[in-house]
C-alpha cells in the first residue's frame, strides 16, 4: 500500500464509522492490499486516539454476540449492520478469497471482554458494550479548538498551570523588580571582564586553547597594537590611581614618537667676505652640498577624564617634551655661525615644551546630539586654515572652541602668546621670554556649504607686533634675526589683519581644496622709506583632484602678491605669520623644504624660508618678523598619488615658480630688471606603513630643482651645474 493510502486510512476511519473496508470510497483500494493496511491500523493504534463513533440499531433487534461474518461480494453485502459495539472495537480482518479471487474481510468483528463473552444467566438481561457518556461527548474539545504542544494558533491562549506560591519565613527579601532593569545589568569594572581570564607571566596558558581569541587581549603594555592601559583603552584601575581622582572614569594616555632625518642637500651657498675655506676661489657662490641629521624624540603624558566615545573629556591634562639632537655639516664658513673662525661643522641639541595645557569641558553646554564646547589654555597646537597657509604652530594661548547643529558648525575662537623658538631646532623655549607678538583669532565652519559635500570657512585674524621698541634680537648663531638686515635696519612694528575664506570637500568626484586670505593694516616703519606704511596684499590657492581607482591626480596653483613700487606708502606683498603648507609636495618639494639665502641683498636673510612656500625675504620663520616688502610668489604645478599597496603610496609632483614684482629685489640687489622666472620643481616620495598604520612611517623623498633665468640672475655659480638637489629620510617610530 502506498504512504498516501496509509495516511488515508485513519482520516476514513475518523470522518466515518471506522470500518475503512466496508467504505464505499475505500473498500475497493483495501481489496488490493489487506495485510498491509490492517498491519498499518494494528500499528496505529487507531482506537485509541479516534474519537467513539455510535453505531445506530435497528429498534426491533436485539444486540447479537456473534462469530465472525464472511464478507460476501459487493453485490450481496449485508445493507443494515447489527454490530452493537463502536467503532474503535471493530477490527476487519482477512479470512478468505472471494470469488473473484480477491481477499474477503470480515465486517465489523466485534471485540469484547471476557464478561461480556460469557453466557447470561437465567433471567438476567444480555450483556451490553460499552457505549459512549454523552455528558463526556459534551465536555470534549472539538478538534479544531484543540492546541498542539509548540505551536500556537492565532485567538487561541493556551490554559496557564496554576500559580505557584512559596512560604519561607525568615528568609532575606528579594529585590523589588525595579532592581533588575530589563535591557541591561550593571557590572562593577566592564573594562576587565576579558582580560579578568588573562593568565599570569609564567602561568598556565592551556585557556587559549579554549579561547584562542583571547590572546588578542591579554597582551604587554609595551605593546602598542593592542590594547593596553598605557594608551587609555582601559580607566586607571582603583589601587592605581592617584587618591585626588575620585571618580572611576580616568585615562591615563602615554605616547612616544621617534622621528630620524637624514637630508644630503644643496643650494646656492655664498662665501663669506671675511675669510673662505678655499681662498684661492674668486666665485661669490661656493661649493653648494650640505647634510643634516636629526634626531627628535617627543614624548607625551595625558590624564582624561571620562570616556571620549561620543564626546570630548570631561577635563584633560596635556604635558609633551621633544628633545632633538642634530648635526649640520657645509662647506664654506659663515654659513652656521657668524665667526669666521668657527668650523663648518655644528651639533646641537635642544628640549622644549611643546604641549602644556588644560582642556575643560563646558557641559553645561551639551545637547542631546553631543555637542560642545570647551576652553583649552596652556601651549597647544593651532592651525588657522585647511592647509597651514598662515598660523600653524605651538604657543601659548587660550581658545573657546566647539560645536553646534548636529556637528555641522564648529567655531574656534583664541588669542596667542607668541613664545621664543629655538634657533635651530625650531622648538618652543620656555626659558626665554616670550615675544612680544600677539596673534587673536575667530574662525567658524559650516559643513555641507554651499554645496553638500564641502565645508567652508570663514576667518578673522589679527596679529599685533610690538617688538619695535625691543633691543636687537641676536640668534643662538650669532645672526641677528630682529629686525632683518634690510634697508634702514630700523626696528619695525605693525598690525595686520586677515580675512580669509576656505572650503575643503568634494563637488560630486572633483575633490577641491581653496583658500583666500586678504591682508590689511598697517606698517609702523617701512624699511624702504622708515615711514609709516598701509599694507595691502593678496592670497589665493586652490588644489583640485581626481580620484580614479587607486590613484589621484591634483592640479595646484597659488598666487601671492608682490609689492611692485616698495618706495610708496603701501606694502602690497603678502607674508604669513608661521606657515606650515601641505600644499604642492609640501617638505618632499626642493623650494618648500630648502631656504635659499638672498646673498647680496641683505645679510642673513633667505628668498624664502624652511618648510615655507612664500617669498617673503624673512631672517627666519621661527625668529624673524612679517615682511610686506617681498616679491610675491606664483605657483602653477601638477602632481599625483598613487596608493601601490595598502601600505606603499607613490606622490609626484612638478610645480613652476614665478616672483610676482621684482621691483623689491631690483631695489635691494640695486640692478636693473630681474626676470621673474625662478624655476621647475621636479620631487617624489615613496612613503611605506609595514602596519598600515602611523605607528611605523618611512619615508624617502627626492627633488631636483632645474633654475630659471630670474633665478640664474641672483645667483650665478661659474662652472658648475645649475641643478640642485634635496634628498629627504624620514623615519617615524610612534607609541
Amino acid at each position: 500500500m502506498t504512504a498516501s493510502l496509509v495516511a488515508l486510512i485513519p482520516i476514513m476511519a475518523f470522518a466515518g464509522t471506522g470500518d475503512v473496508a466496508g467504505d464505499a470510497s475505500t473498500g475497493p483500494l483495501m481489496r488490493h492490499g489487506p495485510q498491509t493496511a490492517t498491519s498499518a491500523l494494528a500499528a496505529a493504534d487507531l482506537g485509541r486516539s479516534l474519537a467513539l463513533t455510535r453505531i445506530a440499531l435497528t429498534h426491533d433487534e436485539a444486540p447479537v454476540v456473534a462469530g465472525p461474518i464472511i464478507a460476501a461480494p459487493a453485490a450481496k453485502a449485508v445493507s443494515a449492520r447489527r454490530a452493537v459495539a463502536p467503532a474503535p472495537y471493530r477490527l476487519s480482518s482477512p479470512v478468505g478469497t472471494l470469488d473473484d479471487g480477491a481477499y474477503g474481510w470480515a465486517q465489523d468483528e466485534l471485540l469484547l471482554t471476557a464478561a461480556q463473552e460469557a453466557p447470561p444467566a437465567a433471567g438476567a438481561m444480555p450483556p451490553t458494550l460499552p457505549t459512549a457518556d454523552p455528558a463526556a461527548d459534551a465536555d470534549a474539545i472539538d478538534a479544531d479548538e484543540a492546541l498542539i504542544d509548540d505551536r500556537r494558533r492565532p485567538g487561541i491562549e493556551k490554559k496557564l498551570p496554576d500559580r505557584v506560591t512559596q512560604d519561607n519565613p525568615g528568609a532575606v527579601r528579594a529585590p523589588a523588580p525595579e532592581a533588575f532593569p530589563t535591557d541591561e545589568f550593571p557590572v562593577p569594572d566592564r573594562w576587565r571582564i576579558v582580560t579578568s581570564l588573562c593568565p599570569t607571566k609564567n602561568g598556565d596558558k592551556s585557556i587559549y586553547s579554549l579561547y584562542p581569541n583571547l590572546s588578542n587581549v591579554c597582551r604587554s603594555k609595551l605593546d602598542p597594537y593592542h590594547q593596553n592601559i598605557l594608551k587609555g583603552d582601559r580607566p586607571l584601575p582603583e589601587g592605581k590611581r592617584p587618591g585626588f581622582l575620585k571618580e572611576d572614569d580616568w585615562f591615563f594616555v602615554a605616547n612616544v614618537i621617534s622621528d630620524t632625518v637624514v637630508e644630503p642637500r644643496s643650494f646656492p651657498t655664498p662665501v663669506g667676505v671675511q675669510t673662505t675655506s678655499r681662498p684661492d676661489s674668486l666665485d661669490v657662490f661656493g661649493r653648494a652640498d650640505s647634510l643634516v641629521l636629526a634626531q627628535t624624540i617627543i614624548a607625551g603624558v595625558a590624564l582624561i577624564k571620562g570616556e571620549t566615545t561620543y564626546k570630548p573629556p570631561a577635563i584633560e591634562y596635556r604635558l609633551t617634551l621633544a628633545a632633538q639632537v642634530n648635526h649640520v655639516d657645509v662647506n664654506e664658513r659663515r654659513i652656521l655661525f657668524v665667526e669666521p673662525s668657527r668650523p663648518t661643522q655644528r651639533t646641537d641639541h635642544f628640549v622644549g615644551i611643546q604641549e602644556a595645557f588644560i582642556d575643560y569641558h563646558l557641559g553645561a553646554y551639551d545637547t542631546s546630539r553631543y555637542d560642545f564646547i570647551s576652553l583649552r589654555a596652556g601651549i597647544q597646537p593651532m592651525q588657522a586654515d585647511f592647509r597651514g597657509f598662515l598660523f600653524q604652530d605651538n604657543q601659548l594661548g587660550i581658545r573657546l572652541f566647539g560645536n553646534r547643529d548636529n556637528n555641522r558648525f564648529q567655531f574656534n575662537i583664541g588669542a596667542f602668546w607668541r613664545l621664543e623658538k629655538d634657533t635651530n631646532s625650531g622648538l618652543n623655549s620656555v626659558v626665554d621670554s616670550p615675544r612680544d607678538d600677539w596673534v587673536f583669532f575667530a574662525n567658524a565652519y559650516r559643513q555641507d556649504f554651499p554645496v553638500v559635500g564641502l565645508t567652508s570657512q570663514v576667518s578673522v585674524t589679527y596679529n599685533m607686533n610690538r617688538e619695535g621698541g625691543r633691543e636687537l634680537k641676536i640668534d643662538d648663531n650669532g645672526f641677528p634675526v630682529r629686525p632683518a638686515l634690510l634697508g634702514d635696519l630700523r626696528s619695525r612694528e605693525y598690525d595686520v589683519v586677515y580675512l580669509g575664506y576656505a572650503v575643503d570637500g568634494r563637488i560630486g568626484r572633483i575633490n577641491l581644496t581653496g583658500q583666500l586670505y586678504g591682508a590689511f593694516g598697517e606698517d609702523r616703519n617701512s624699511f624702504f622709506t622708515s615711514r609709516k606704511a598701509d599694507i595691502r596684499s593678496y592670497f589665493g590657492a586652490a588644489e583640485v583632484s581626481y580620484d580614479y581607482d587607486w590613484a589621484r591626480f591634483r592640479l595646484q596653483g597659488l598666487f601671492a602678491s608682490g609689492d611692485g613700487d616698495p618706495y610708496n606708502d603701501t606694502e602690497a606683498g603678502f607674508d604669513a605669520i608661521f606657515e606650515n603648507p601641505i600644499f604642492a609636495g609640501a617638505d618632499t618639494s626642493y623650494w618648500i623644504r630648502q631656504v635659499i639665502p638672498f646673498a647680496g641683498g641683505g645679510r642673513a636673510v633667505g628668498i624664502n624660508t624652511r618648510n615655507g612656500i612664500l617669498n617673503n625675504l624673512r631672517s627666519s620663520k621661527e625668529q624673524g618678523q612679517s615682511n610686506f616688502n617681498n616679491p610675491g610668489t606664483v605657483l602653477l604645478g601638477a602632481g599625483a598619488d598613487f596608493d601601490l599597496s595598502s601600505t606603499t603610496r607613490l606622490s609626484a609632483n612638478l610645480n613652476h615658480l614665478w616672483f610676482h614684482k621684482t621691483d623689491t629685489l631690483e631695489a635691494l640687489r640695486q640692478e636693473g630688471t630681474v626676470p621673474s622666472s625662478i624655476g621647475t620643481d621636479v620631487s617624489a616620495a615613496l612613503i611605506w606603513r609595514p602596519n598600515a598604520n602611523q605607528n611605523l612611517v618611512f619615508r624617502l623623498s627626492g627633488a631636483v630643482f632645474d633654475p630659471s633665468k630670474g633665478f640664474r640672475d641672483l645667483f650665478t655659480q661659474s662652472g658648475k651645474s645649475d641643478l640642485f638637489y634635496s634628498v629627504l629620510f624620514n623615519a617615524i617610530l610612534a607609541y
